[in-house]
């Protein structure tokens, strides 16, 4: 395998920034966006199944422009935070704190699942998964397990994109078969390591934030360099962390935070480039 992009959470805004950068680097002649393997997790999972449509991700960006309408805003807000960090943090068992982060998110009162999954199916352009290999996490929220969807998997793209994006006391769980399922950024913000093999790896992180037992990116990207895979780790820089603000789930932030993502493309395609052409 040559080439991986793997895509990160990070909200709405992460989402836009996701794109704005991808979009610019591929105006800048750098062809990000023709990976062999794709990594999504909560709002890259999205990013992710749109890059895999096969249609020009100039579409997407655009998309992030048009005005927020009717769109509703989330908080991830100090409580549920605290809330996440109280369920999980408690223990350095990895798969249990996944686990009472799982029954948090379950009890928690959020919109109906039918509603949700509405808003994740007109996001998408194709409900179908893609030829190209594309791998979506999630966490089952009641055994703590990390899983990793994918075109074999027997999931509906649909179900797969919104149980990544199921994030805990905010969306409510996902319910596939007999399991429920919540963001997969609940087992790590990025989860890098699944671009194992990979010769390239572009990886962009909205956030790398990790608490508990959760693995830090730079372990996960140390090991890739170990295991010989040349890897550029993009975060937001100065501007886009202002455009973004301090509530990742509000779309009165998505146009700024796309543009900023754009702009920033035009300082980093050269480091880019470098390794993946």
């Amino acid at each position: 395998m040559q080439r991986a992009l793997v895509l990160g959470g990070g909200g709405v805004t992460g989402v836009a920034w996701e794109l704005g950068l991808l979009a610019g680097l591929v105006e800048r002649g750098v062809p990000v966006t023709e990976a062999d393997l794709v990594v999504g997790t909560s709002a890259g999972s999205l990013v992710g199944a749109q890059v895999c449509s096969g249609l020009p991700v100039e579409r997407f960006y655009a998309e992030q422009l048009a005005p927020p309408s009717s769109e509703l805003a989330a908080r991830l807000g100090f409580a549920t935070l605290a809330r996440l960090i109280w369920a999980g943090g408690r223990t350095r068992d990895a798969v249990r704190s996944r686990a009472r982060i799982g029954a948090m998110a379950v009890a928690a009162r959020t919109q109906s699942e039918a509603s949700r999954r509405v808003v994740i199916e007109a996001r998408l352009p194709d409900r179908e998964w893609p030829q190209r290999r594309l791998l979506i996490t999630a966490v089952d929220a009641s055994s703590g397990e990390f899983v990793v969807f994918d075109s074999d998997s027997g999931v509906s793209l649909v179900d797969a994109v919104g149980a990544s994006c199921a994030v805990p006391g905010v969306w409510p769980p996902v319910t596939i078969g007999a399991r429920r399922f919540v963001d997969g950024g609940m087992r790590s913000s990025v989860n890098a390591d699944l671009a194992a093999g990979a010769r390239r790896v572009l990886v962009l992180a909205p956030t790398s934030a990790a608490f508990g037992p959760m693995p830090r990116l730079s372990a996960q990207v140390d090991a890739l360099r170990v295991a010989g895979s040349r890897v550029v780790v993009l975060t937001p820089d100065a501007a886009a962390r202002t455009a973004i603000g301090r509530n990742v789930l509000d779309p009165a932030r998505r146009a700024g935070a796309a543009r900023a993502g754009r702009a920033q493309a035009d300082v980093v395609a050269d480091e880019v480039a470098a390794i993946w052409e």
